[in-house]
């Protein structure tokens, strides 16, 4: 892995040190960002002005995904990254993407956020951390939006007036996907839910819900939860379990079959933000 590292960091200054500058004259500046629901909300911002990459591409695992040789090039580009703050990819590759491109600005979303730190989910043996779940909130991502206003509009400051009200427009999307959740949420709140990954953790407390996690920090679970897990469903009537796109769906089903129920898949990092977080409302109000 050090080996590797070191690979794209000289890979990188290579193709960096043939530019004269963080993007050529024409080109569109450069935006990293980690996740793709992210790229959607620059895009609502900042319209088509920028070049969006995203360094974790569709179907890709966010805890467990490294770069790959062709992402350098955007990167040695880039003007700045938008993080999540706690997503594991960045927590490991934080440090190599800055070094690839030093005079990138880096701006963490999740300043200023509500942030769940302790257990993200309900259940013995949850592991303690900062969950890094926060885009599946409205609530959490209209202060993300405010950060990225901030910053587009820096890069672009004749444009501030146009990327105002497009903010303002996207704060009224939130509004009304927030309320539409509400409402398909409203008799099911203290409602329990298992979800594989504990990727509903800031869903579940914006809408008055119970998450279980199938997961255990990341790790398949002992014998022991998934009996729990078995007998807490039956007791409460929980006949389904959600996983998550880029999951195995073997052992969730396994947990199905022992609890009566079904395996639903969820795409936490669908890039249609809106509505998909109206589906995944709609899932859990039916089931």
């Amino acid at each position: 892995m050090r080996l590797k590292g070191m690979f794209v960091i000289l890979l990188a200054t290579l193709v960096w040190g043939c530019r004269p500058g963080g993007h050529p004259s024409g080109e569109k500046p450069v935006v990293l960002v980690s996740i793709l629901p992210q790229k959607t909300f620059v895009e609502k911002i900042g319209g088509d002005d920028f070049t969006v990459s995203v360094l974790i591409p569709h179907g890709a695992n966010p805890s467990t995904y490294s770069l790959l040789p062709a992402q350098m090039e955007e990167i040695s580009r880039a003007l700045i990254w938008f993080r999540m703050g706690y997503v594991g990819f960045e927590l490991s590759w934080a440090a190599r993407i800055t070094e690839i491109q030093p005079r990138m600005k880096v701006t963490d979303l999740s300043q200023g956020v509500a942030l769940i730190s302790g257990s993200s989910a309900s259940g013995p043996g949850q592991p303690s951390g900062t969950d890094p779940h926060t885009w599946l909130s409205p609530a959490q991502v209209k202060i993300m939006a405010s950060h990225i206003l901030e910053e587009l509009v820096k890069i672009h400051p004749t444009k501030k007036e146009e990327y105002t009200s497009r903010y303002h427009t996207f704060l009224e999307e939130i509004s009304r996907t927030d309320a539409e959740i509400s409402r398909m949420l409203a008799s099911s709140r203290g409602k329990k839910i298992i979800s594989y990954h504990p990727s509903l953790t800031y869903f579940a407390r914006d809408y008055g819900l119970e998450q279980l996690s199938v997961e255990q920090g990341g790790k398949e679970p002992t014998p022991a939860h998934l009996a729990w897990l078995a007998e807490t469903a039956k007791r409460d009537g929980i006949r389904c379990i959600y996983i998550q796109s880029e999951f195995d769906r073997e052992l969730a089903a396994v947990v199905a079959s022992e609890i009566g129920g079904s395996v639903i898949q969820i795409v936490p990092l669908n890039p249609d933000w809106s509505n998909n977080l109206i589906s995944i409302a709609r899932l859990i109000s039916a089931n």
